[in-house]
């Protein structure tokens, strides 16, 4: 009998995952939204890199920005992410010194990290944040300085209703827009209708094999060294300086994550 790290590894080498995956995400119960899932996946994916992508989902309330965030963090594993509803101005550097190494800090509100935006920032370019703090010796009563050290990299997953949202955070991140439409719309609400009939409730079971199955084919993953020998003949436009890291941002693949360790 076939054992279960031979079952992951099959599906992480089916020629159609990208389809597959798609295909799961509106088995574990998200409606629509096929494109900005997968780059959610795959970003989140990317976490196992050394420069991983961010992503910031926009869109106005209840829209179901955040509902597409739970749908892409549920198929992780739960050690690789940590997610918080808001975080203080110097809340990062407290946070242990490998406690966010290649994890995912999903943060529910773009609105709610504005105090650690500064931080956030650092986090991302530089891979890893410093901070000298001053406090009391329990011993000799005297003061003294210790260094606090946060370490990257780690994958930003973010979402905001905000219209304008800091430049410096939102040149780092790759910016997702809800489906807005009244067809999208009709469609939530019938899935949510669906899901409280008998096979609603049957889906919902296959949904956690589903969810274990895509966390666990995770966990096989490693980094993976990847040639583009088309990279010199892509073009970029370079009308203005941010341009400078959004070409970095469309060279990163998470393709540089092998399928199997």
């Amino acid at each position: 009998m076939m054992g279960a790290h031979s079952i992951r590894g099959r599906a992480l080498k089916d020629n159609n995952l990208v389809g597959r995956i798609i295909e799961d995400f509106a088995k574990t119960g998200l409606v629509g939204e096929p494109s900005n899932a997968l780059m959610g996946y795959l970003a989140c994916v990317s976490r196992k890199l050394n420069i991983p992508l961010a992503i910031i989902v926009q869109s106005t309330s209840a829209a179901g920005k955040s509902a597409l965030m739970d749908a892409v963090l549920k198929l992780v594993p739960e050690e690789d992410r940590v997610h918080y509803s808001a975080m203080t101005g110097q809340s990062l550097f407290y946070l242990g010194e490998t406690n966010l190494k290649h994890k995912i800090l999903g943060i529910a509100e773009e609105e709610g990290v504005r105090q650690a935006a500064y931080a956030l920032k650092l986090l991302q370019s530089q891979g890893e944040l410093t901070i000298a703090s001053t406090g009391k010796d329990p011993q000799s009563g005297k003061l003294v300085t210790e260094e606090y050290r946060v370490e990257g990299p780690v994958m930003l997953f973010l979402t905001t209703t905000a219209i304008d949202i800091d430049e410096e955070l939102l040149n780092r991140c790759v910016v997702l827009s809800i489906n807005e439409s009244r067809e999208q719309t009709a469609a939530i609400q019938q899935r949510q209708r669906q899901a409280r009939t008998l096979s609603g409730l049957l889906a919902r079971n296959e949904s956690e094999h589903i969810i274990q199955q895509h966390q666990n084919a995770q966990r096989l993953l490693r980094p993976l060294a990847v040639v583009n020998p088309y990279a010199e003949q892509l073009a970029f436009a370079d009308s203005r300086t941010r341009t400078r890291r959004d070409h970095e941002k469309y060279g990163s693949s998470p393709n540089g994550v092998g399928r199997l360790s």
